[in-house]
């Protein structure tokens, strides 16, 4: 299951980072690395961006983004 699949409301834990080269290493350098707990907030009404909260900050991800991390 990917974060884009999360309902709003809903707390997931990060499982897996696909991607490739830069896109993957701008995700981890959110703050979105494996094991890391991420609320989501508000889902925009045509579904992009999510809005999520990361290590107690608030942050906005587009549709791809989400869906290259993996959570359970």
């Amino acid at each position: 299951m990917t974060l884009k699949e999360i309902p709003v409301g809903k707390t997931v834990k990060v499982t897996k980072l696909t991607g490739e080269g830069p896109v993957k290493r701008r995700i981890m350098d959110m703050g979105i690395t494996k094991g890391v707990d991420i609320f989501v907030r508000k889902v925009a009404p045509l579904g992009d961006p999510v809005e999520v909260t990361v290590r107690g900050y608030e942050l906005s991800l587009r549709k791809a983004d989400a869906e290259m991390i993996v959570v359970e």
